[in-house]
């Protein structure tokens, strides 16, 4: 168990590791930059990533020794009883090519139970931070603020890219137009951590994600559930938890999923074509 007041401190840890992470990156965003590849084409790499990455990592284990570094550039690192999930650099496309939506994002856990994040956004100056305790914008408390209908509202979302074409196949675009027809407007803005931000902070009304790590979500999934949301962790087509382990969800700033997207992630991840649409019941509610 962790007391509020060793939530706060991790939280305190979290943000003064996140600036000096990413402050620097500001002085070189829209200078030019070279870049290199992970997994393909479509996923890039720069060195600020990983300059980024290892600042976090000496503030962090400075100030908590007793730290795991789950970090996206460096892997996992350490023993320590606090598990920290980190990614210097969300949005490396974006950053890469001067486009202002990127950001770092920090999930701090004891064990599987998230108890602090944080998502700085350099170029916006804004901190989302959150512990057991509070959850703030640039210190002020947020809250999110979700349309009540599925019409109304605003779907934040990398859906679908080739990554999703590649597993999904048609299903993909099927069901993207699916999603258009249902929602409002659909959003594409390059940071899964930001969409979150945006939800906890009443901007926007969704997102989804899928295939996503733990780096890239876990301080998203906590800031906007202490601001009121809900976050679905979905493996094999059924919510699961802990939810930021899960490799897709949804996230929504209500007390349940709207009908079509929750619709939409169960059929693609379950594997299979039935339009199985999940109650708010079956969602855990």
């Amino acid at each position: 168990m962790i007391t509020p007041s060793q939530s706060i401190q991790l939280r305190q840890v979290a943000e003064k590791a996140a600036r000096l992470g990413g402050d620097p990156l500001l002085g070189v965003f829209r200078s030019g930059m070279d870049y290199g590849y992970k997994r393909d084409r479509h996923d890039i790499v720069t060195e600020h990533d990983r300059a980024s990455e290892a600042r976090i990592i000496a503030a962090i284990t400075e100030a908590v020794p007793d730290s795991t570094i789950i970090g996206e550039e460096g892997g996992e690192v350490g023993t320590g009883r606090v598990r920290w999930y980190v990614d210097p650099i969300d949005g490396t496309s974006n950053f890469a090519r001067g486009i202002a939506n990127w950001c770092v994002s920090i999930g701090a856990a004891i064990g599987e139970e998230l108890v602090a994040g944080v998502i700085y956004d350099p170029v916006a100056g804004n901190m989302f931070a959150a512990d057991l305790a509070t959850v703030t914008l640039n210190g002020t408390p947020i809250r999110v603020n979700a349309e009540a209908e599925q019409h109304r509202a605003v779907l934040l979302t990398g859906f679908p890219n080739t990554k999703h074409t590649r597993l999904f196949g048609r299903q993909a675009l099927d069901a993207y137009d699916e999603l258009l027809d249902a929602f409002l407007a659909i959003r594409t803005l390059g940071s899964g951590a930001l969409n979150l931000a945006h939800v906890a902070a009443g901007w926007s009304d969704a997102a989804m994600g899928f295939r996503t790590n733990s780096w890239d979500v876990s301080a998203g999934a906590f800031i906007l559930e202490r601001a009121g949301g809900r976050y679905f962790g979905f493996r094999d087509g059924v919510p699961t938890t802990p939810g930021f382990l899960m490799p897709d969800y949804i996230a929504v700033g209500r007390d349940s999923a709207y009908p079509v997207l929750a619709a939409v992630m169960a059929r693609l991840t379950s594997g299979t074509a039935n339009d199985r649409i999940l109650s708010k019941e079956a969602l855990g509610s």
